[in-house]
Formats: structure tokens, C-alpha cells, sequence
């Protein structure tokens, strides 16, 4: 039998032998079985959620373990879950903080997780990360680039926020992020460094100045020529939309390839302003990774709230792809949302229309109920495994991920 897990008021988890453990996909509770079940990998985390109460299954019935709090599992990059906790919500509970929720239960004494390896996640293990040495290499870069905003504002997200790919200008490897832009043209319910005063708070703190392209090109020069395997991205987490600043992405590539050749240039984006990313294309862009809940036009202007539309995003990518430009897609997974049938059928046909080259998988970071109460109705979910082999079986030149990659 596979186990429940709960948590105390204390947050310390036990399991509760001879119950029979659930997960979610999407509204639907399952019973969870030893092939949906992976051992919790290294780098991930247990959590229990406030206000709810975790459930069983007896008699093929869900059953409510009254005032035991419902567990589950943050997983490090490169896992991609395949069904939510299960739980009850108490009268009040309040909104969860922006994770991504994974059941998670006991198997032969072991904590297991509804989840599936997309990745290696070798350079983006956690021991890599805030480690001792890390001060001291935040100053170094502050000596070598001094004055730069940009620095300034990476340090903060390095040391406070904990960003990798912050960590890594300083670092000085792989992929390395470069913020430009303070405005959006999206309204993303999940964004994480802006959120309304009544939900929950963002987990970091968006960039408020727009860095000039002198101060651009100084920090990407400064990794590409120093970094093994080096990528720039724009468009990170403690900004907007980075196509906005189009006009400044495009000088700062034009100083870079100036003075060299080496390294790539990314760009992470919602595609939706198409100017913007044609003049970034045209300046020398590398790789473009899309940000993308769904496939359909009503469910993804739910979920990004946009001034924009799901075509425009077609447009950016076709325009891209005669570029050059290697395209992925950052698809943001809901169990429950983007393997449903009609959801899965415009999956392939915008697979298909686009030619994108890769698909990188992320877990969405929202509570479950919330996310589906703003969601349009839909059909019958037929899981997160199948919907990913039906990818693999109709498109087999798309490759399925979770890091962008050197090209």
C-alpha cells in the first residue's frame, strides 16, 4: 500500500498506516499507484499546507483525516510532477505561496513523489548554489564592474532572493541572467515578482530601472568571454516582459558581437509584443524561449490577462524561427489543464504551425484551487505522462526538456 502522509500543527510529517495515500489531477482525486511514484529526489522539499486537511482512500471512497495537515513536495528543476496533493480546504485557509504542489506519500518506508525526470539536472543542483564562497565572488564582480546597476541589482537577487542564474554571472559559468525591463504587457496570474497586495506575496522583487545599453553589454561581454559554456538571457524573474526594452537589448547585442563572437545570447519571453522581438531577432538574437500555459486562446489569456494576443505569439515565433533563432517553448504544467483532450488537440496543432525546437517543462507555482476556479471549464484530463508521450509520438523532432541549452 502506498501511504498518506500529513503534518501536525507543528509541521512535523508522519504517515498514517493502513491509509491508503491520494493525489490529484486536477479536481479528480486518485488513488495512487506504485507506477505514478518516483523516490523523492535529492534537492526537493516536504511542506505541508496550511488550513487543509489531507485525505485517504478506504473502500473506494476519499476520506478526510480531520485536523491532520495535508503535506506535499516542492522538486528541484528538471522533475516535472504528474498529480497534485490531495487535500480539503478548512473554512478560511488561506491562499498557498507561489510552489509547485506534488503529491507526495510513504512507499516501503520511503517518501515517494508523483513526478517524472525530464532533465539532468546537474548544473542546476542545489549544492552548486549559495555556497560559503559566494560573498567574496559578489565583491569581485562589483570590483571588476563598478558602478554597473546591473550588478547591483543581481547581487540583491543572489544573496536575498537566491536566484541561479543570478548566482552564476558571479559564478562565472553557464547561463547567466540579465534584467532590463520593469514594465509588462501581461497580468500573469503566477507572476513572481508582482502580485496584488491581497493575494500571496511575490517570492521576489522586480527590477524598478531600465539598465542602458552600455550597462547591458558591460555584464554580458563580462560573462561570455569568461564563462565555460556561456548564455545571456534576458527576460528573468524579477522583471517584465523584456521585449519592451527591445530598443536596449538590441544596442547591447550590437556592442557584444562587436568584441566577440562567443557564447549565446537568449531571450525569455511571452513573444506577445512582436516588434519588439523582430528588432531583437534582427540584432543578433541566439535562442528564444517562450513562456506558454496553453495552446488554446481562451485559456491562455485567462491565465496571462494580456494586451496581446495568442496569435501575435505565433507571429513572433515564425518571424524568429526565419531568423535563425533556436524557439522553445517554457510550458507550464497544471495536472489537469494541459492534458486535457481539447488542450492536448491544440497542443499538437501549435506544434506543428510553430516548428519550435524544444519544449522546456515547468511546474506552474499556484495553489491548485485558485488556478482552477480562474481557469475555463474543460474536458476529461487524461494525465501529464500520456499528454508528454502523445508530444513525443506526433512531433519526435521536438525535443522535451527543462533547461535552456547550448546551440
Amino acid at each position: 500500500m502506498i501511504i498518506t502522509l500529513y503534518a501536525d500543527k507543528n509541521g512535523e510529517i508522519f504517515d498514517a498506516p493502513g491509509c491508503q495515500a491520494v493525489g490529484r489531477l486536477g479536481e479528480t482525486c486518485l488513488a495512487l499507484r506504485p507506477e505514478d511514484m518516483i523516490p523523492l529526489p535529492e534537492g526537493a522539499q516536504m511542506m505541508f499546507l496550511p488550513g487543509r486537511d489531507a485525505l485517504f482512500m478506504a473502500d473506494g471512497a476519499v476520506r478526510k483525516l480531520k485536523g491532520r495537515l495535508a503535506v506535499a513536495a516542492m522538486l528541484p528543476v528538471g522533475y516535472t510532477r504528474t498529480l497534485l496533493p490531495a487535500y480539503t480546504n478548512r473554512p478560511n485557509a488561506p491562499q498557498l505561496p507561489l510552489y509547485g504542489y506534488t503529491a507526495a506519500a510513504l512507499v516501503n518506508d520511503k517518501i515517494y513523489v508523483a513526478a517524472h525526470k525530464t532533465a539532468d539536472n546537474a548544473k542546476w543542483h542545489p549544492y552548486r548554489y549559495n555556497t560559503p564562497g559566494l560573498k567574496k565572488r559578489v565583491a569581485q564582480v562589483k570590483r571588476d564592474l563598478p558602478g554597473n546597476r546591473l550588478v547591483e541589482h543581481l547581487a540583491n537577487c543572489s544573496l536575498v532572493w537566491h536566484c541561479c542564474t543570478a548566482q552564476n554571472l558571479f559564478y562565472r559559468r553557464w547561463e547567466a541572467g540579465i534584467p532590463v525591463s520593469p514594465a509588462c504587457n501581461a497580468n500573469c496570474l503566477g507572476c513572481i515578482s508582482l502580485q496584488p497586495s491581497e493575494c500571496c506575496p511575490a517570492p521576489q522583487s522586480r527590477i524598478t530601472f531600465a539598465p542602458k545599453p552600455a550597462e547591458i553589454a558591460d555584464v554580458g561581454l563580462y560573462h561570455l568571454t569568461q564563462a565555460p559554456e556561456p548564455i545571456i538571457s534576458f527576460g528573468q524573474g524579477c522583471e517584465g516582459e523584456p521585449s519592451l526594452a527591445a530598443e536596449a537589448i538590441a544596442e547591447s547585442i550590437t556592442r557584444i558581437r562587436s568584441k566577440t563572437a562567443r557564447g549565446q545570447i537568449n531571450i525569455n519571453t511571452n513573444a506577445g509584443f512582436t516588434q519588439g522581438i523582430k528588432t531583437i531577432a534582427d540584432a543578433g538574437l541566439n535562442s528564444m524561449r517562450v513562456s506558454i500555459i496553453s495552446a488554446l486562446p481562451a485559456t491562455y489569456q485567462a491565465y496571462y490577462q494580456t494586451q496581446y494576443s495568442l496569435d501575435d505569439v505565433k507571429s513572433s515565433i515564425a518571424y524568429a524561427k526565419r531568423q535563425g533563432v533556436y524557439v522553445s517553448l517554457n510550458m507550464l504544467l497544471f495536472p489537469g489543464l494541459n492534458d486535457r483532450r481539447e488542450e492536448q488537440a491544440a497542443w499538437l496543432e501549435f506544434l506543428a504551425e510553430t516548428g519550435v525546437d524544444m519544449i522546456q517543462l515547468r511546474n506552474l507555482n499556484f495553489d491548485p484551487d485558485a488556478f482552477l476556479a480562474a481557469m475555463p471549464a474543460g474536458g476529461q484530463p487524461g494525465g501529464i505522462r500520456p499528454f508528454l508521450q502523445a508530444i513525443t509520438d506526433n512531433l519526435p523532432a521536438v525535443k522535451l526538456g527543462s533547461f535552456t541549452e547550448t546551440i
